[in-house]
């Protein structure tokens, strides 16, 4: 769960807060994780004292920049286990997540590396997501649309590889994510009945 504030702040405080996670939250989307605090300082227009007076380490900054998109994941899965078919449910997380991967470089990292040594609270709330999603899958396989050889670790390596996909414009990016999503449901079926793929974008190549 994000940073929980404990006493009112006055409006300066209010204010200095809110450049903080807006200019983390840009830095992170764009640049990843290993954008150093003092960039996030000087992007937000505050001291360093100032960025730590609320945030005192990058592990809190993190939870409380990604509490939205957490909330979001939660929100994707509890929809794909709700539908009475657990395939159309685990295509449609599949299709959402990755998407919402897509338009957040730092908001996939911080997913698939978070640790009891990192942000604790992100490693939490993905082992949540996780867990249901086994749960779904298990129901998709039960049902005969699954393949049943497909394992967790098969999740994590298709976000591994859409954190992988670059494209010159956001727009180009959330394309080609959509596009991986589709190769990838249709590896995922037990009895791959191959259809239409979503429109190619133009990718950044090196």
């Amino acid at each position: 769960m994000a940073e929980q504030l404990t006493h009112p702040l006055r409006s300066d405080a209010r204010d200095n807060r809110v450049r903080i996670l807006d200019a983390a939250r840009a830095l992170f989307s764009t640049e990843g994780l290993k954008v150093p605090m003092r960039e996030v300082a000087r992007r937000a227009d505050v001291g360093p004292a100032t960025l730590y007076r609320h945030f005192p380490t990058k592990q809190t900054l993190m939870s409380a920049v990604f509490a939205d998109q957490m909330r979001a994941c939660h929100a994707v899965v509890e929809e794909g286990c709700a539908d009475p078919d657990p395939w159309r449910g685990l295509c449609r997380v599949i299709e959402r997540i990755c998407e919402t991967h897509a338009r957040d470089r730092g908001f996939t990292e911080a997913f698939l590396t978070a640790s009891p040594t990192g942000a604790a609270d992100i490693a939490h709330e993905r082992a949540l997501v996780v867990k249901a999603i086994g749960e779904l899958a298990e129901r998709a396989k039960r049902a005969g649309r699954l393949r049943p050889d497909f394992v967790l670790d098969d999740l994590l390596l298709m976000l591994m590889a859409n954190c992988g996909i670059r494209a010159a414009l956001p727009t180009a990016q959330v394309a080609a994510s959509r596009r991986f999503a589709a190769y990838v449901i249709q590896a995922f079926e037990a009895r791959p009945r191959p259809t239409p793929l979503p429109a190619p974008a133009r990718l950044a190549f090196p």
